[in-house]
């Protein structure tokens, strides 16, 4: 059975450092994990930490790495255009263990299609869903110019420039927290062509249903009887 990311990267629609050959076969493509001015941490939401239940998530250990994983299929190609997968983790979990547990690069390449997956550090191993700059208004929108800016250095388009194509929104658990804010006020919403969420309807349901209402966006829920 094929792994739910890959099923729907299938279906019709559409790291130069912390050593990136861990994470992934070189074969596969490019791994960067980099750090973005506009990346959801640090933020004044979370200066303080965090306390869910007895448990606290202290800011410099959960909520100061501004880390962002960009996977660049050795396949990929463009003339300036480029689509994006842009997958926001659950609880207690982070960039480089999302990409090993989930095998997110290998789904992307078995499936074949020619965009670049980008997977955002919310609240580092910890238990909170809030995901701090890409949850403000036009947060989203600064993420996405500087990941451009980003594009254009790795001259992923050669020499041409590099303008953003459609946008898939992917969230499992915790994440739909922040993807339900960026389709709301995220300021690129209309570019937002789909939203994938992995047990992961946990509230937002307003702002999924407005979205896809006025942009005919795809929205996809998939759920166990827990999720």
């Amino acid at each position: 059975m094929k792994p739910l990311l890959l099923c729907l990267l299938c279906a019709p629609s559409l790291l130069r450092a912390a050593e990136p050959t861990a994470l992934i076969e070189p074969t596969l493509g490019s791994l960067t994990i980099t750090q973005f001015v506009s990346a959801p941490y640090p933020h004044p939401s979370r200066a303080d930490g965090h306390k869910y239940k007895e448990e606290m998530f202290p800011a410099a250990k959960h909520y100061s790495d501004s880390s962002v994983g960009i996977f660049i299929p050795k396949n990929f190609h463009s003339t300036g255009r480029v689509d994006v997968v842009v997958h926001f983790h659950g609880w207690r979990n982070n960039v480089t263990n999302v990409f090993k547990q989930f095998q997110l690069a290998e789904q992307l390449v078995e499936s074949g299609r020619n965009a670049v997956l980008v997977v955002p550090q919310g609240p580092r191993d910890a238990a909170d869903s809030s995901d701090g700059k890409l949850e403000d208004a036009d947060g989203f929108k600064k993420f996405i110019g500087e990941l451009t800016s980003f594009l254009q250095r790795e001259r992923v388009a050669g020499d041409a420039p590099v303008t953003m194509g459609n946008i898939i929104l992917s969230a499992h658990s915790g994440g739909y927290k922040v993807t339900a804010a960026i389709v709301d006020r995220g300021g690129v919403s209309e570019r937002v062509r789909e939203v994938w969420l992995f047990d992961a309807l946990y509230g937002g349901t307003e702002n999924f249903l407005a979205w896809s209402d006025k942009y005919g966006g795809r929205f996809v829920d998939i759920y166990t009887d827990n999720g």
